[in-house]
């Protein structure tokens, strides 16, 4: 394997990141905004799964109730 230059491999890094297509401003905001909206749906589902799960193994034990 050839060994790079610090110089040479900055330049690579330079026109490799030329060549990304960045998101603009607006789609980073949507996909944001859908990985907040995500987040809370997912919170409120495993909220009801342990409180259910909770309510089954207290009822099975017979305790606290």
């Amino acid at each position: 394997m050839a060994k790079t230059s610090p110089v040479q491999f900055f330049r690579q890094v330079r026109q490799e990141t030329a060549k990304v297509t960045w998101p603009t401003r607006k789609e980073t905001a949507i996909t944001t905004g859908m990985v907040f909206v995500f987040v809370i749906i997912m919170s409120l589902f495993f909220l009801l799964v342990d409180w259910g799960a909770g309510m089954l193994v207290t009822s099975i034990i017979g305790l606290g109730g």
